[in-house]
């Protein structure tokens, strides 16, 4: 086939190590489709920064790079030190949530208010992703804690804390988080990440907020990061547009080794829920100092991709690592070996709840089946919402997806989506005036050629832009 395109994307996240339109511009390039803001890092000036420049380069050279704003979430930290702090195991120190301080070898301010009140004796604490460990002796569950070194420990400040066997109070949502969303909504944001999510209503939360602010539906996607989350990962999915696999947390909040399992389990129910999952953290990890991936790095990747995924993400590796452009050219390289092998298996049962989509669902369904079948070069589809796009992605075909809309704010939120290339399109024409005209396109862009199948989805009557009712076959002549 002609002008295959790569479908599983690349998301990657913005920093220091990519500021420059220059920078930027080669990882598009190189094969980035998504761009990553974490909120728990960046500032308001560079985030209009990066904005600016993706919505400039999008602009320039018609690409439609999307935007994911990442929520920080109630994210642990321990507060500032006076100098780094060296313990032995059995040492014990104070955590104490009070008022801000600068912290010594003898007490540590920690930014959670209802630390003290949440954990309980025997409890475990985390820091520093995991590296060191303590378990809680004594709280007055007001705020102060005594903890006690299980290991020998190097703290340094604002490092990260994490609460394995504690149930958290606080909503996914905090103050901070509320105010990124509103400055996320005014900059045209194409996707929400929300983190620490535990319960299906934390998505209702975050929903209800998008809906008061944006006139547009912004979809969100729930960050698997904590043990409450896979207790309640039903709801979660029925509440979210898309799941990230985040192994970072999720591999220090549970035993490491059972990540594997949760990461093929997620993506098989995302899968059969018809939404996109991403997987996170630690893909290239040494090449943020290194050209070139473990071989290891290179095998994670490649069974991602395998086990189904829309996306993998890169997070220091182009944020502050040396060789951003080279980590998305190997990761590139890596998709394009393997995504096309007859050795993955995502869940293809069609539709079977009758829901006011049901048509619509069936007809994406058959669309990919039968592409496959009589090895289309591409399917295409009319859409404004995008939820045809969603569907067709969802049952992975081998052919192109090629989705055409009027509704200009959905062309850079289908970048996530795996096999999916979006075009602007705000024709008025009969039927087939459209299909010809879209097939015309598709030849243009080299997806197809004499003799190739396009397999076409549309609402008939294409001017009431309802729901995809029609499938047709097209060979071109």
């Amino acid at each position: 086939m002609n002008g295959m395109l790569k479908k599983t994307k690349i998301v990657a996240t913005l920093g220091p190590s990519c500021q420059t339109k220059t920078r930027i511009h080669q990882l598009i390039k190189n094969g980035v489709n998504v761009f990553r803001i974490n909120f728990s890092h960046a500032k308001k000036e560079e985030v209009l920064n990066y904005v600016k420049i993706i919505k400039a380069l999008n602009k320039t050279y018609n690409y439609h790079t999307a935007i994911l704003a990442d929520l920080q979430g109630p994210k642990i930290r321990i507060g500032e030190l006076e100098e780094d702090i060296k313990l032995k195991k059995g040492d014990e120190i104070f955590f104490d949530t009070s008022k801000s301080f600068v912290g010594n070898k003898n007490r540590i301010f920690v930014n959670y208010k209802n630390f003290a009140k949440d954990v309980k004796t025997e409890d475990s604490v985390l820091i520093d992703d995991g590296k060191y460990s303590f378990k809680v002796l004594k709280t007055d569950k007001k705020s102060k804690v005594k903890l006690q070194a299980l290991n020998a420990a190097c703290l340094k400040s604002r490092k990260g804390v994490n609460l394995p066997n504690t149930k958290i109070s606080t909503s996914s949502l905090t103050q901070k988080d509320i105010k990124d969303v509103k400055f996320a909504i005014s900059f045209g944001v194409d996707w929400f990440a929300l983190s620490f999510v535990r319960y299906g209503k934390d998505l209702i939360v975050l929903k209800n907020l998008i809906d008061k602010f944006s006139k547009a539906k912004i979809p969100i996607i729930a960050k698997i990061e904590k043990p409450e989350a896979l207790d309640n990962i039903e709801s979660i999915i029925k509440h979210s547009d898309g799941i990230m696999v985040a192994r970072g947390d999720l591999g220090i909040e549970m035993p490491s080794q059972e990540v594997p399992l949760i990461q093929k389990k997620l993506v098989n129910l995302s899968k059969r829920a018809r939404i996109p999952v991403i997987i996170a953290t630690q893909m290239m990890e040494s090449m943020i100092e290194s050209p070139t991936p473990t071989r290891a790095e290179v095998n994670d990747v490649a069974n991602s991709v395998m086990d189904g995924a829309d996306a993998v993400m890169l997070s220091a590796e182009t944020s502050i690592g040396k060789y951003p452009c080279e980590t998305v050219t190997q990761i590139s390289n890596i998709i394009n070996s393997v995504e096309y092998s007859d050795q993955i298996n995502v869940p293809a049962e069609p539709p079977t709840m009758k829901t006011d989509r049901y048509i619509t669902k069936f007809i994406c369904f058959h669309a990919a089946k039968t592409a496959n079948e009589i090895n289309a070069a591409a399917i295409t589809t009319m859409t404004h919402s995008g939820y045809t796009g969603f569907q067709i992605s969802s049952w992975r075909p081998h052919s192109n997806i090629l989705v055409f809309t009027s509704n200009k704010r959905i062309l850079c939120r289908l970048s996530l989506l795996w096999g999916v290339k979006a075009f602007y399109y705000n024709k008025n024409v009969s039927t087939d005036k459209t299909i010809e005209h879209i097939n015309k396109i598709v030849i243009e862009n080299r997806f197809a050629k004499k003799g190739d199948m396009i397999i076409n989805l549309a609402a008939m009557p294409i001017k009431e832009k309802g729901m995809v009712n029609t499938l047709r076959i097209t060979e071109i002549l």
